[in-house]
């Protein structure tokens, strides 16, 4: 009963009134609106859009009025003022009044913009397909050759599980070639036909394989894992295994691994590293995957006959969270490491410098069985490399600086030209976050003498 008598408020005499006057003058606008454009003799160009273009500027012109009227019944300090003189006006109402004017412009903008879309359509149809003919077609070619690259022929070789569920994956497939630092889609069709995840390359190109490391942290790369025989279906026949060894997969009798799909490589940042007389190369977590395959891509091509002459030092730094991250890349660049000193035609001085950076909270028991353990030794107890792990997060504005103070000062690595521009390139794949202040750090380090570029990974 109380819906019906609100649903009949807005139809007494006094609102029937209201709306008469209201929408009829909206719609003598919209005809004087339409009536103008139709009949001016210098838009004639303009008119052979006839409909379209006639509904827009009536369209147009009732949305001016309505303007100037909807934001007036909310001036109240003026309503009070004019309230005394004009009693036959029910301004209090106001707030109602301002209401059915936002619903006449809602109305008459979905008019406007309508006609203005068929007018497009209408200007456009006849040369439009034009320009979308060639940007479509080369994206339609390029879709294609990525279906027929992504299904030559690739076969798994060696499925190694690493510690805290990292599996590394290497495969062969002879038409694909690839630079150090790029990354690729991979498909598994026995876990999803239609989903494709990019991955960083983990191998050099002078590995006679293809690898890639996956972390098992969501829905896809565990079935992933699974399906290699590596994933938590299979977790129990590591129980009695030591936890921070490595193990390859052994197929049982009958077995064979998954079929897999390959599109790429892809090109990032880091191909340019080369470009650069000093790299900082930086990692957070995950972020370290890229690294691996220029690092190791460095290592074979300082000691090939034709050594790149420009690159002259590797800064690598890495941020983890926890002390299991260390495990991933642990072997690696404890032999990258080892054969940094003394290499290449500058053998006394290092090569590559890791600064790896722990930013758990470590408690008091932990922290006593790192200094125990540091005691007597030169490695360092949590990441068995020679240099030492930090802790707590890195101030990249101070590192930055000092790099360029110790450069200036021929104190950081000596042969440098001091009449010449050192070029540091700064590399980062991460989140977004540290991104932004590492970009701040570069720009504040950066001075005529020292330029630092700065480049993020992105997938």
């Amino acid at each position: 009963m109380a819906a019906k008598q609100s649903w009949t408020s807005h139809f007494i005499p006094r609102k029937l009134l209201f709306y008469f006057i209201f929408h009829g003058l909206h719609i003598g606008i919209f005809a004087f609106g339409w009536y103008k454009q139709a009949a001016e003799p210098r838009l004639a160009a303009l008119n052979g859009l006839k409909f379209s273009v006639w509904i827009s500027r009536g369209a147009g012109l009732v949305l001016s009025f309505d303007v100037l009227f909807i934001l007036l019944p909310m001036c109240r300090t003026l309503l009070r003022v004019i309230r005394p003189k004009v009693r036959w006006l029910p301004l209090d109402e106001s707030q109602w009044f301002h209401r059915q004017v936002a619903y006449a412009m809602v109305f008459w903008t979905a008019t406007h913009v309508l006609a203005h879309y068929v007018n497009f359509f209408n200007v456009e149809k006849t040369q439009g397909w034009r320009w979308e003919l060639w940007g479509g077609g080369i994206y339609l070619f390029e879709r294609l050759y990525r279906e027929v690259r992504a299904r030559r022929d690739t076969r798994i070789v060696k499925v190694v599980r690493h510690p805290y569920d990292a599996v590394e994956i290497q495969f062969t497939k002879p038409s694909m070639r690839y630079k150090p630092g790029q990354w690729l889609f991979i498909n598994c069709p026995s876990v999803s036909g239609y989903q494709w995840h990019p991955f960083t390359i983990t191998s050099c190109p002078y590995d006679p394989y293809i690898s890639i490391h996956v972390r098992q942290v969501g829905d896809f790369t565990r079935a992933f894992a699974d399906a290699l025989g590596a994933g938590p279906a299979q977790s129990k026949l590591y129980d009695d295994m030591d936890p921070n060894g490595m193990y390859e997969i052994a197929l049982q009798h009958g077995q064979e691994m998954p079929a897999i799909r390959i599109d790429g490589p892809y090109g990032a940042p880091a191909e340019d590293v080369f470009d650069n007389e000093i790299a900082v190369l930086i990692g957070t977590g995950i972020g370290v995957t890229p690294w691996a395959s220029i690092l190791k891509n460095i290592w074979h091509m300082r000691l090939s006959p034709n050594p790149p002459k420009r690159l002259r030092r590797v800064e690598f730094i890495w941020v983890c969270k926890d002390t299991s991250s260390f495990e991933w890349f642990q072997a690696l660049l404890s032999s990258l490491e080892a054969q940094s000193p003394g290499s290449g035609p500058n053998g006394n001085e290092d090569f590559l410098r890791i600064h790896t950076y722990l930013t758990q909270k470590v408690d008091v028991d932990t922290a006593n069985n790192i200094v125990l353990n540091s005691v007597g030794t030169d490695k360092d107890p949590l990441t068995e490399l020679k240099s030492r792990t930090n802790f707590g997060r890195p101030d990249f504005s101070k590192l930055l600086v000092g790099m360029r103070d110790g450069i200036m000062t021929r104190s950081y690595m000596s042969g440098l030209e001091s009449s010449l521009r050192t070029d540091v390139g700064v590399y980062f794949c991460g989140p977004s976050v540290a991104a932004r202040d590492i970009n701040k750090a570069c720009k504040a380090a950066t001075c005529p003498d020292v330029r630092f570029r700065f480049w993020k990974e992105h997938f």
